[in-house]
């Protein structure tokens, strides 16, 4: 997916016309009018003021991830950062059995 279709989802999403962002973001609509269509790049500093707005990383802006917030590893306990630290070490049949595991757990 083109950065350009997630920056148009996301100011759908928050039921907003062009004009109502630009004037929120205090800028030109034709410049955002061209960054949405994907006739200019969007630069590095507007991506990042987008993220903001919107709460979202620039990685889901830039179309490199489908989720929508980062999982910063300060935000988890030191427990999970060891089950996370040993889930990457086991090879992809162990990860798929635990996963299946926490499944059956979770009442899935």
């Amino acid at each position: 997916m083109q950065h350009y279709q997630r920056i148009r989802d996301l100011r759908e999403d928050s039921d907003l016309t062009q004009q109502e962002l630009c004037e929120r973001l205090k800028m030109h609509k034709t410049t955002y009018t061209n960054y949405e269509q994907g006739k200019h790049t969007v630069p590095l500093e507007f991506a990042q003021q987008l993220a903001d707005f919107y709460d979202v990383s620039i990685d889901y802006i830039a179309g490199r991830t489908k989720f929508k917030h980062s999982m910063y590893r300060e935000a988890l306990t030191e427990d999970e950062q060891e089950l996370l630290t040993q889930f990457r070490k086991l090879s992809e049949r162990s990860k798929g059995r635990v996963e299946q595991f926490i499944e059956q757990l979770s009442g899935k």
